[in-house]
């Protein structure tokens, strides 16, 4: 199955449950372990916990083969693995901690941008 559709998938999954600022990143130019990233936003445990369960229901419904899922029993920060797609479901407080899309951006951000502009002066 391609990944643009298994990411789609993924989505509206998240989306069917009301997860907020859903992020994407195609991520191969940076790792060989998978191909996308897909990050979202849950407000409680559950929502975390629901998320995650629906996601890798529809994903499997699909075709998809889930590798794992990570975090459940918390559900502070839950990760489905798919293989070539990893979704990441956070409550606000451990997205913001742990900021995954300053990681996997190509974009350098402002402080490392100046950073790196003072170390080459």
């Amino acid at each position: 199955m391609p990944i643009r559709k298994i990411a789609r998938i993924a989505v509206t999954a998240l989306e069917d449950i009301k997860a907020r600022d859903i992020t994407v990143f195609d991520v191969r130019k940076f790792t060989s372990l998978y191909d996308t990233l897909v990050i979202a936003t849950a407000e409680s445990n559950r929502q975390v916990k629901s998320l995650a369960r629906h996601v890798r229901d529809k994903l499997k419904e699909a075709g998809a083969t889930i590798l794992g899922v990570e975090g459940e029993e918390t559900g502070e920060w839950v990760l489905v693995d798919a293989g070539e797609i990893i979704v990441h479901i956070m409550q606000p407080a451990v997205r913001a901690h742990y900021n995954l899309e300053e990681l996997w951006s190509s974009k350098p951000s402002r402080a490392r941008a100046k950073a790196t502009d003072k170390a080459a002066a």
